[in-house]
């Protein structure tokens, strides 16, 4: 029973960072209309706020990994909490476009620092807690947009109130219960640790690259494909692509401790190729292999930081971190050009052509994990 309550109450603070970090992550977007209307810029020049966002959150794993290696979890965890707290402030009380630019800058960092604390100090606690985190963060996204349309016509500060709020929340449940503090040597034996460190790290970041890329690739690119093909309601099978995501971490976090991190990792990225299989051979059901592929996808960013601690020590996870940026970069991108050349049917073969390197990328890397495991006498 105690051993319980110590699990669950560890649990609090990471749930209630993740929803803010969600809330956070996908507020600027539903937002762009109302800084326009309040600082009166345009179309392209909107965009910029949510892109230093993203440059302050890329840059955040390098320097959690260094913190990590002089502070404990919970002080690094409470300076990314207050630098987002100042981030959102300074929004909330722009009166000019450069001071908002500059806390959405500020508020990344912030972001950054605690996804990047949160999900190595979770991830060394095993599958159900880092899938069960990871999935409130879905959550957070999901009801972003709800709270901006709510709230933003009638005052766009409002929004960025309420984060801080979640935020201040958060620091109470780091100050009363604490996080689990991030081990400075992996799970497994420690004679494993010289044959597989940098090949491991190697092969990791690959598959965390392709990863981010497959998952953003979706994301950004079938609500495009499925306008091609004349289907109803695009945007709702986005949407409903981003719920199977969270979906498919609240399912691995019940049931998915009963199974090897490597195994569930593989085989996600199996069906994940499946779907998008299915979406390119058969273009009627893309659709419904759309919100397949989020429930695939969902549990592998969480469970393969899992693998990591296990082989690495979790301090080097956030180093790591920041090869999902690239991915997360690159893929957009490469996607768009390839339909400027191609048309919008090349959208699933391009995501077939990921989630196939997904799952070599997955099978390698499983394969040198077992061969480097020591042998028994």
């Amino acid at each position: 029973m105690s051993h319980s309550r110590t699990a669950s109450t560890l649990l609090l603070p990471g749930l209630l960072a993740f929803l803010t970090l969600g809330v956070l992550q996908a507020v600027y977007g539903p937002a762009f209309p109302f800084f326009q209307r309040k600082f009166g810029v345009n179309v392209e020049g909107v965009a910029l706020i949510a892109s230093v966002h993203f440059v302050g959150s890329a840059v955040a794993p390098l320097l959690t990994g260094v913190a990590l290696t002089r502070f404990s979890a919970r002080r690094v965890a409470n300076t990314g909490i207050l630098t987002l707290l100042l981030g959102v402030a300074l929004i909330a009380a722009a009166q000019n476009w450069n001071v908002a630019l500059l806390g959405a800058l500020v508020g990344g960092l912030g972001l950054g620092v605690q996804s990047a604390v949160l999900n190595t100090a979770y991830a060394s606690l095993g599958t159900r807690p880092s899938n069960t985190v990871n999935a409130v963060f879905g959550l957070g996204s999901l009801l972003s947009p709800l709270l901006v349309m709510s709230t933003a016509p009638h005052s766009l500060s409002v929004p960025f109130v309420v984060i801080g709020a979640l935020n201040l929340l958060t620091l109470g449940a780091v100050t009363q219960w604490n996080i689990p503090d991030v081990p400075r040597t992996p799970r497994t034996a420690p004679g494993q640790q010289g044959h597989v460190a940098v090949p491991f790290a190697l092969m990791f970041s690959l598959l965390l690259c392709t990863y981010v890329a497959l998952e953003v690739g979706f994301g950004a690119w079938i609500g495009t494909h499925l306008r091609s093909l004349n289907l109803p309601n695009p945007a709702l099978i986005v949407s409903a692509y981003w719920a199977g995501l969270m979906t498919g971490r609240i399912l691995t976090g019940l049931w998915g401790p009963g199974f090897q991190p490597r195994h569930l990792v593989l085989w996600a990225a199996v069906t994940a190729t499946t779907t998008a299989l299915l979406a390119t051979l058969f273009p009627g059901q893309a659709a419904f292999a759309y919100v397949l592929a989020g429930v695939a996808l969902g549990p592998i960013f969480p469970t393969a930081l899992v693998w990591l601690s296990q082989e690495l020590p979790p301090r080097l996870v956030p180093f790591l971190l920041v090869s999902g940026s690239v991915g997360g970069v690159i893929s957009p991108s490469l996607i768009g050009w390839l339909h400027s050349q191609r048309g919008p049917q090349v959208i699933p073969a391009t995501l077939l052509a990921l989630a196939l390197l997904l799952v070599t990328l997955a099978l390698a890397t499983s394969r040198l994990t077992r061969h480097a495991q020591p042998r028994r006498a």
